[in-house]
């Protein structure tokens, strides 16, 4: 996946948690209200279901009351985006300072909240010390730091991300100190150590671009199994999800959750948060709204996925912006504090109110059938899903696939040359938006004239043809909606509505 994202300051993990029959059993195991009185806080809602829902946080924010005040009720975790990191917690070789870790413990403590340790062993933020040290003294090094961080916070923190993200993209294992003086053991190393020091925490490691199936997961996963075989204590795999609504939505996230906890591992949304290209639209807003409701409905649909941490709940103190100039907006609740639609998404998701039929319960996936982006037809593939938890009427679905008319003529024949649903059923045509833009001065809409779409089904391939009534040729290279993969995957630029209102994609 092209889910691109570097590790900056302020990011975080999740924790485990027990599962409980009631949720009275549930909030007491996760530290919130002891009674099955009102489900108001994303939290509450979680612990129903046996999960946590959480939020990273940071020492500077604790002041700020407002914020304080949301962090303290509306979620049951915590995690500190810097504070317990090596460059904060040992800065000189010997040299301890947990005071700023603390703060965040005694937060928790004081509002019943669990606590993920982050991290303890990362390529990243390390003190220069760290770096120059001889190959022959790093292993040391790094036992004791994991030894004297577990052991203070023994009983404080109910789960550590011991190794942090471990692997480059395409399933190597990424260079560090650590890495460089003792090769792939240094985890198997630093889990003993931190097992050792804290017997009762959950070990984790931790990763982003592992949400979907890839090279990336691929590789934590034959690694999780090594570790496993060999008898080296790991309880689970956090997978972080920094995901951006210009890039498409990690669908295996689910099966690729029950293949690690088929391994007998926890898994945990460590790091969630949704960017977007500034300005935010109501385009871009639905989409940020579908893929948090998504990643929610995957970790509920899990039994070892034990909850979810969102990478600070708003976007006032967002690590997005100073990492991805022009990108932002990515949080549940706005600079002000308020909670935006992506909030009442991942409610409704968590069973806070009915779901049904609600814009967003729908994505696109599309395939090129075109052997040429330079012949005079356009032949995209598209398949509709319901990502919903309820029936969706298909008469009240529409899809736009934005392209170019380029020279020639200015009318179109649309076929649909194949359908499961029957192409009598599928309605084609093409028009011209109101406003044309780069790539997209025409669109052609599908629909439907009748059926329902059951929660999780789709309308399998959708085989359509478009041509200018004179056979000119297009170039479909600039084409908003146009890709050259033949496999189905999830596509932004193809939109879709649901009674008129956008439900997936960003409109170009």
């Amino acid at each position: 996946m092209n889910l691109v994202k570097r590790c900056g300051r302020g990011r975080t993990g999740g924790i485990p948690v027990l599962l409980a029959g009631t949720l009275a059993l549930a909030s007491t195991l996760l530290g919130g209200p002891a009674t099955a009185a009102p489900q108001g806080t994303l939290h509450e809602l979680a612990a129903a279901q046996g999960k946590y829902f959480g939020s990273a946080t940071d020492n500077p924010e604790l002041s700020d009351a407002a914020y304080a005040a949301t962090l303290g009720s509306e979620f049951g975790q915590i995690t500190p985006g810097n504070s317990m990191k090596w460059d904060t917690t040992e800065p000189a070789e010997g040299r301890f300072d947990f005071t700023k870790g603390d703060v965040i413990t005694d937060f928790a403590r004081q509002h019943g909240q669990t606590v993920r340790g982050h991290t303890l062993v990362w390529h990243s933020q390390l003190p220069g010390w760290v770096a120059a040290l001889p190959s022959s003294r790093v292993e040391a090094a790094m036992t004791d730091h994991i030894t004297r961080e577990a052991t203070h916070y023994r009983g404080a923190v109910a789960a550590w991300d011991v190794v942090n993200e471990p692997f480059n993209e395409d399933g190597t294992f990424r260079t560090s100190p650590f890495y460089s003086a003792m090769g792939s053991d240094y985890i198997a190393t630093a889990l003993r150590a931190a097992h050792a020091a804290d017997p009762d925490a959950k070990l984790y490691l931790n990763d982003y671009n592992i949400e979907g199936l890839g090279a990336k997961s691929d590789a934590m996963y034959a690694l999780a199994s090594e570790l496993i075989d060999e008898g080296v204590p790991l309880d689970g795999v956090g997978m972080q999800a920094h995901l951006a609504v210009q890039y498409g939505f990690p669908y295996e996230m689910r099966e690729n959750m029950r293949r690690f906890a088929a391994l007998g591992l926890d898994v945990a949304v460590t790091e969630l948060d949704v960017r977007m290209q500034l300005p935010a639209d109501a385009a871009r807003t639905a989409t940020q709204s579908s893929y948090y409701r998504q990643v929610v409905e995957a970790c509920l649909a899990v039994e070892r996925c034990v909850g979810i941490t969102a990478w600070d709940y708003t976007d006032k103190y967002s690590w997005i912006p100073n990492t991805f100039p022009g990108e932002g907006s990515a949080g549940l609740y706005d600079e002000n504090l308020s909670p935006k639609p992506a909030y009442a998404a991942v409610r409704t998701a968590l069973g806070g109110e009915d779901s049904g039929g609600e814009p967003g319960a729908i994505k696109v996936r599309y395939r090129s059938g075109d052997s040429s982006a330079g012949d005079n037809q356009i032949k995209p593939g598209l398949q509709v899903v319901n990502t919903g938890t309820t029936a969706v009427s298909l008469s009240e679905v529409t899809v736009r696939y934005w392209f170019t008319g380029d020279n020639g003529a200015s009318t179109y024949a649309t076929w649909c040359d194949w359908s499961p649903l029957g192409c009598a059923t599928v309605t084609h045509r093409v028009a011209a938006p109101g406003s044309p833009s780069a790539g997209a001065d025409h669109y052609l809409e599908v629909g439907f004239t009748g059926g329902s779409l059951a929660p999780g089904a789709s309308t399998g391939e959708i085989q359509l043809r478009l041509s200018k009534t004179d056979w000119s040729d297009f170039d479909e290279s600039d084409d908003y909606s146009h890709g050259s993969g033949t496999s189905y995957g999830d596509t932004p630029e193809v939109t879709a509505y649901v009674a008129g209102d956008l439900a997936w994609g960003v409109e170009p």
